[in-house]
């Protein structure tokens, strides 16, 4: 699937809608082939579509086997660009909510930089970079700083 996102916005967006419908190939469609993901599950990275694609299955098929969706919300966005990079800073909250009730199971708020490349006049992702604070004392990440 090939979408046009003529706007950095757009991308975003897609990011929201794709995770709440749980649409790989959707989700996929704003990612650059090479893509280079350092992400805070699992894995030190991920490279290429491929990998990442095996890792949003994973995921997406894990939310729709628990019986959750997944709002997400970016906050505190910063965006720079020019005519071809852009540079995106921002926090992402994900929200796990029951299907059938609606209430609200968990959350967790990560930081979040994207790097995005104009590719035939549409922005596409190819960086990312998700983190969480680490604890000085005892080491482990920090999920409820939000």
């Amino acid at each position: 699937m090939k979408a046009n996102f003529l706007k950095v916005q757009d991308v975003l967006e897609n990011y929201k809608s794709s995770v709440y419908e749980k649409n790989v190939e959707s989700f996929l469609s704003a990612y650059s082939p090479e893509i280079h993901i350092y992400d805070c599950w699992g894995s030190w990275d991920s490279k290429g579509i491929s990998s990442w694609k095996a890792k949003v299955e994973e995921w997406f098929n894990g939310l729709r086997a628990e019986g959750v969706s997944l709002h997400v919300d970016f906050n505190d966005v910063v965006v720079e660009e020019n005519l071809n990079l852009a540079f995106v800073h921002c926090a992402v909250t994900f929200a796990a909510h029951e299907l059938e009730s609606g209430e609200k199971l968990r959350q967790i708020t990560n930081r979040f930089t994207f790097g995005l490349r104009k590719d035939n006049d549409s922005w596409i992702i190819v960086h990312e970079h998700s983190s969480l604070p680490i604890s000085g004392e005892s080491g482990k990440a920090l999920f409820d700083l939000r």
